[in-house]
């Protein structure tokens, strides 16, 4: 343990260091989520005869903007590593050092949050700028509440993605089945339409899957659709799901190092 405490402040400069280097892949993946946005335009002029449920326009603005920043802050991309690295047989390199490797993955994902933050600030002086008074949460418990619903958020993303990466250890690619995951996220999760204009019955599912805990939940709180209650009941129900996905995790890569064989480079 104590190896491995010493070993995270270079994992985070190394992480940090590939960042920088590879900034143009970076810039094209934040560019990739621009969807938010094209929801954006598409809604606002929708709402502008009528509101739709209870989202005007401004409602509109204040859920897109926060749900760029919340994607912006939540993502992650180890599934692509892992995939990779577990095919070429690069993966033992890894098992190699004394740190566990999915550790590793994610000081190398968490190292980008400085960029991340230098490229989400436009959006949240934007958000604060144009809907800051009247569309987002006042309520100080929730506003303390917000940057553990981010992180949370970011867990099960990571955990999610770990945990299909790992089961290439058995099927061809895992990223086919990943892309079956990012359709499910895109309904369940409010990032293409917010949950409450879904018929009820999309809304139940979605309170009992992870996709809103990794998007929705952060930012329904955050513009203020969600009060201290339900949000407090729902942080409960997200860090059950990251306990859920770590064991799940971590249960998959021990059973898929085991039979990990190097081959390919």
């Amino acid at each position: 343990m104590s190896r491995t405490l010493r070993a995270l402040p270079t994992l985070l400069r190394v992480g940090f260091a590939e960042s920088v280097a590879y900034r143009a892949e970076f810039l094209v993946w934040l560019l990739s989520t621009n969807m938010p946005l094209v929801m954006l335009a598409l809604w606002t002029a929708v709402a502008r005869e009528a509101p739709v449920g209870r989202f005007g326009q401004r409602d509109f603005v204040a859920y897109y903007l926060a749900t760029l920043f919340v994607r912006l802050m939540t993502g992650a991309w180890v599934i692509w590593e892992l995939n990779m690295e577990i095919r070429q047989g690069t993966l033992a390199f890894r098992l190699l050092r004394p740190v566990h490797p999915l550790l590793a993955y994610a000081c190398e994902n968490v190292a980008a949050m400085p960029l991340r933050l230098a490229i989400s600030a436009p959006v949240v002086a934007l958000l604060v700028l144009t809907v800051g008074r009247t569309h987002l949460t006042r309520d100080p418990l929730l506003l303390a509440v917000f940057p553990l619903t981010l992180l949370g958020g970011w867990l099960i993303t990571f955990l999610a993605m770990a945990l299909i990466g790992a089961l290439a250890f058995w099927v061809e690619s895992a990223g086919s089945l990943f892309e079956v995951w990012l359709g499910l996220f895109g309904v369940f999760s409010g990032y293409l339409v917010p949950l409450e204009l879904f018929p009820r019955w999309v809304g139940a599912a979605a309170r009992a899957l992870p996709f809103r805990y990794m998007l929705g939940y952060p930012v329904e709180l955050l513009v203020g659709l969600e009060g201290r209650a339900p949000a407090l009941r729902d942080l409960a129900v997200q860090w059950g799901w990251i306990a859920a996905l770590l064991a799940l995790a971590l249960s998959a890569w021990r059973a898929g190092v085991r039979r990990f064989a190097a081959y390919g480079g």
